[in-house]
């Protein structure tokens, strides 16, 4: 995908650069240094010319930017916001399409932000996955254990809403591949954020030793939602542990 990145004010440069670095082919469009009333042309000119536009902006003037120039969901470019502060990773327009809901999903992934995604199909699945795996797991691996567990809850896999695992798998090709292949978003989960939980989980005295946590799959599945509960504990299979939460907020 073809991205552009734009920014608004020197908060968003930074964010931007750091942003870069997972998407290193993207453009920087610096709007700070466009006289007063030049960035919505310049949104303009280059909204056709690139396949994705990440805006670092609050999400009014990313509306107000882009307003002049949408015409269709079927080929207008995915356009997601993320705010100056880096917490969220809005998908605001061509969420299906276009692919903005899983540009929202990448951008949410590199810069550790929350993924906001208000496509319906996506409102209505329930089902998360949490996912641990061993350094250098293979996608097949992957893919046979995500298999196992939804068939043993008799799940389809279009009804799974994402999957997670904890940041520190941010970097690990077979399993970001595995939910490519599979079209499941993942999102990381701050490890931090799974040291301090404190629903009960099955510990695991190998993941401790490894990386200090009692486990992985089981607090990411619950942590990636809202009133989450898990249906399926942690099942193991040939180097990677999957759990299964459904969300009961809807």
């Amino acid at each position: 995908m073809k991205i552009a990145i734009i920014t608004v004010n020197k908060e968003g440069e930074k964010l931007a650069r750091e942003l870069k670095l997972g998407f290193p082919d993207a453009r920087i469009f610096n709007g700070r240094i466009n006289r007063k009333g030049a960035l919505k042309d310049l949104v303009r000119i280059i909204f056709n010319e690139y396949e994705g536009l990440i805006f670092i902006a609050a999400l009014g003037i990313t509306v107000r930017l882009v307003s002049g120039s949408i015409r269709s969901k079927l080929t207008d470019p995915a356009i997601v916001s993320v705010d100056t502060a880096g917490r969220f990773s809005i998908s605001l327009l061509s969420g299906h399409e276009g692919g903005a809901n899983e540009l929202a999903f990448l951008v949410a992934a590199n810069l550790q932000a929350l993924p906001v995604i208000t496509t319906g199909q996506e409102v209505h699945k329930k089902f998360i996955l949490g996912i641990g795996t061993r350094k250098g797991i293979d996608a097949d691996k992957v893919k046979r254990a995500i298999k196992k567990a939804i068939k043993k809850k008799s799940i389809k896999l279009g009804a799974i809403r994402l999957a997670a695992t904890v940041d520190l798998k941010k970097n690990e090709k077979g399993l970001i591949k595995a939910c490519r292949d599979f079209n499941l978003p993942l999102v990381f989960i701050p490890k931090e954020s799974i040291r301090n939980y404190r629903g009960g989980i099955s510990a695991s005295e190998i993941v401790k030793r490894h990386i200090g946590l009692d486990g992985v799959c089981e607090p990411c599945a619950l942590l990636a939602g809202r009133m989450t509960r898990l249906i399926l504990k942690k099942e193991s299979l040939d180097g990677v542990t999957v759990a299964l939460a459904r969300e009961d907020c809807t």
